[in-house]
């Protein structure tokens, strides 16, 4: 059975990926920062349905927390095959004036620098077994700005020059690096008003569920010609 590393998976969007992967036969890592009781459904819900699941705790923005949990995973499965670099911090909007150094370097933190730390993590391992998927997940507003703030658009942005980079550098490894930008995804972060607002930005008048970008994410799995692409889930809302 392939092992998967799924960082930020105790709820939705995470979630939704961990369960598409548990559902594809892989043996799967629920990660949690802070949500310890959310996390350990997740597991309940994997295990209930014949899958296997290990819940492991840690802080993805600081590199001894993530290169924690890839030796965990070595230590329980020996190989990693799939890494889903999903944890994610959405900060309030914020114009540029307003953004502080502490909440710039937070957003940076998790976002970017923790895709950074457990990628590296989890390559020296790939590479040695000459095998690997990586999957970042970035943002509609990596690619357009968005609303949000700059730092947010800035460190989806970022995980996208990230993903094409090490798609290069990877490639003789026989490790591929692709990349999903969501748009809104229906989940409990954003109010029932802010959803409707956020659907009619979408040609298809809805924003998306997180089983559809977990399909995204499967997708890219599972076919083995891509690498170095990032696949929109937007509904039309952005299209290049």
């Amino acid at each position: 059975m392939k092992s998967a590393i799924v960082t930020g998976s105790s709820r939705g969007i995470g979630k939704a990926i961990a369960l598409e992967l548990a559902r594809t036969g892989h043996s799967v890592v629920i990660n949690y920062d802070r949500d310890e009781m959310a996390a350990r459904h997740t597991v309940e819900e994997i295990e209930s349905g014949g899958g296997e699941a290990i819940l492991i705790k840690a802080d993805v923005s600081w590199n001894e927390d993530a290169e924690n949990l890839v030796e965990q995973v070595m230590d329980r499965w020996g190989r990693i095959d799939v890494l889903v670099n999903n944890a994610g911090i959405l900060p309030n909007p914020r114009k540029l004036e307003d953004i502080s150094d502490q909440e710039w370097d937070r957003v940076m933190g998790i976002n970017l620098k923790g895709t950074f730390y457990c990628t590296r993590a989890a390559v020296r391992h790939m590479k040695k077994q000459r095998s690997g998927n990586i999957v970042n997940i970035s943002s509609v507003a990596g690619k357009e700005g968005g609303t949000v703030g700059a730092h947010y658009a800035a460190s989806k942005a970022g995980m996208i020059g990230f993903t094409k980079s090490l798609a290069r550098e990877l490639a003789p490894y026989n490790i591929r690096v692709n990349a999903v930008a969501p748009g809104p995804v229906d989940t409990e972060f954003l109010s029932e008003e802010l959803k409707a607002k956020l659907s009619k930005l979408s040609l298809l008048g809805r924003i998306a569920r997180p089983e559809e970008v977990a399909h995204a994410v499967i997708f890219l799995i599972e076919n083995e010609h891509i690498t170095g692409e990032t696949i929109n889930v937007n509904g039309g809302r952005y299209m290049d």
